[in-house]
């Protein structure tokens, strides 16, 4: 997110003037000891609104994954299903995709303002649904498997919509010089809000490559856990045509295209968002040649050696995870695999990559990365080790992995020198003023602070986190560390769905 909040830091520069599978790879069978709720008998939950679908008794990480999908609806844009749980969220940008001849309505909001980027969508998408396809059973334990099923498809709905043919796809509805300007409710957000794609023309390895990937591991999703064969086949197709699209060449990211992204979702990369298409359409179709490709384009680009984070614009440490397990499923030699995923792991567990320390608190920071999404970094790097752990070459780094990504959340959760949860609406410590217009109540773009304490709750949005030396200021102007998005949710509603089948203690904020 950093060149995302170099954007808003921009555009508020006025404002400082004046004053940021594989469908069961790891599943585990449950037991009557992962199915217990994990409350304390001393200490009761925080209490919040009594939403519809949140569980509000029992396990407490039923609660959060259900927190977690509420969020996302509250990102929803275009006309909302008559169940909308969110009182604040209104009918919104009902003209999108108006000035390109098409219906671009419907989707996610990116984050606190009212833009809409394909390339982060499709990463949270992907992540969710695998989360989805390792856990299901965490989200059927929990209640959530409906509101699981709508929050894929709102976003895979729109990603149809925005890939009319085969070789075009709509990257960005709305344009930060624009949106930025406004601090307010949906119901005033600014225009024009223009529509902008990627074509034969103008191609975007990247982006296509990262759609396709979206669409295929949803397909399986949709497939094996919903029943759905006709709308996966539906996804599956147009995740065949943007990887064939994306395989077009001359390669480039999609921002030498698009140079208006740049300022919020400027991709540096391309060969790694192939590499993870390919593996999730060898997934979806079990066509082997799918496989090959990836492993093709892995060689090619010589993606070995990497160790910076997981996040939307780098997936190199996922790639290493997915092909060690398929090459393992269809009985290939795993080993070269598997010692690249474990270098990368370990890198990250034992502090032995050269930008990687945990700070004094426990958390995992990788310099740069870390700066200004702490906890994606943490989030994301936990949702690899828990994914993998039961493929590791040791039982002692089964344990290593399983116990480093344990500790993550614990710090997610409370566990932290604060002593903070950084959920918001899951505790009396959480934060209260994430950077969202919609939820803060405010509408004033000169004096975002106001007012003090957020008119609304944003249940389940994971903030980007305290500093290298475990600070965190519940400040909205400080995006940096309050900042709310799709892809900041998407790990960790998957862990939360882990939680609920294979935790054996409640959050730690429970003792607080």
């Amino acid at each position: 997110m950093k060149s995302f909040l170099k954007s808003l830091k921009d555009s508020q520069k006025p404002i400082q003037a004046k004053l940021q599978s594989l469908t069961s790879i790891n599943a585990q069978p449950l037991t009557s000891t992962n199915a217990q709720p994990l409350t304390s008998t001393s200490v009761q939950p925080f209490s919040c609104e009594n939403i519809p679908g949140i569980p509000q008794n029992g396990n407490e990480y039923s609660k959060l994954l259900g927190h977690s999908l509420y969020f996302f609806e509250a990102q929803r844009s275009g006309v909302l299903p008559a169940n909308n749980r969110v009182p604040w969220r209104h009918n919104s940008a009902l003209t999108d995709g108006h000035d390109v001849g098409l219906d671009l309505t419907g989707g996610y909001y990116d984050a606190g303002d009212y833009l809409k980027f394909t390339l982060p969508l499709s990463w949270s998408l992907s992540i969710v649904s695998w989360g989805a396809l390792e856990w299901f059973d965490g989200y059927q334990l929990s209640g959530q498997t409906g509101y699981l099923y709508d929050m894929v498809k709102w976003g895979t709905d729109w990603l149809l919509k925005a890939h009319p043919k085969p070789n075009v796809l709509y990257v960005e509805v709305g344009i930060d010089t624009v949106d930025h300007d406004y601090w307010g409710p949906d119901t005033g957000m600014p225009y024009p809000r223009p529509s902008l794609c990627i074509d034969a023309s103008r191609h975007g390895t990247d982006v296509a490559a990262e759609a396709a990937a979206a669409l295929a591991s949803a397909s399986l999703l949709f497939r094996t856990k919903f029943n759905q064969p006709d709308y996966a086949n539906l996804l599956l197709q147009h995740a065949v045509d943007l990887f064939n699209f994306a395989e077009t060449k001359p390669h480039q990211v999609y921002t030498v295209a698009v140079p208006q992204a740049k300022e919020a979702y400027e991709s540096s990369r391309y060969d790694d968002k192939l590499v993870f298409a390919a593996l999730w359409l060898f997934q979806a179709t079990n066509q082997i040649g799918y496989l090959d490709r990836a492993i093709h384009y892995f060689n090619e680009f010589s993606q070995d050696e990497w160790t910076s984070a997981i996040n939307w614009d780098d997936h190199s440490g996922s790639n290493y995870i997915l092909l060690a397990m398929l090459t393992e499923k269809v009985g290939r030699d795993c080993s070269p695999w598997k010692e690249e995923a474990e270098k990368y792991l370990d890198g990250m567990v034992n502090q032995k990559h050269k930008e990687c320390h945990h700070t004094h608190g426990g958390l995992l920071w990788l310099k740069g990365d870390s700066d200004s999404a702490s906890l994606n970094v943490a989030l994301n790097i936990s949702f690899a080790l828990l994914v993998y752990a039961r493929h590791a070459t040791t039982s002692h780094k089964t344990r290593s992995y399983t116990n480093f990504a344990l500790s993550q959340i614990d710090y997610l959760l409370g566990k932290n020198p604060l002593n903070k949860v950084y959920v918001v609406g899951a505790h009396h410590s959480s934060p209260k003023n994430p950077h969202h217009a919609g939820a803060s109540g405010g509408t004033d773009i000169g004096n975002i602070s106001h007012p003090p304490v957020s008119k609304y709750v944003l249940y389940g949005a994971v903030v980007g986190g305290p500093d290298k030396k475990d600070r965190y200021n519940d400040d909205r102007e400080d995006y940096a560390r309050s900042e709310v998005t799709l892809d900041y949710n998407a790990p960790f509603q998957s862990l939360m769905a882990y939680q609920v089948m294979h935790a054996n203690y409640p959050p730690p904020y429970l003792a607080y």
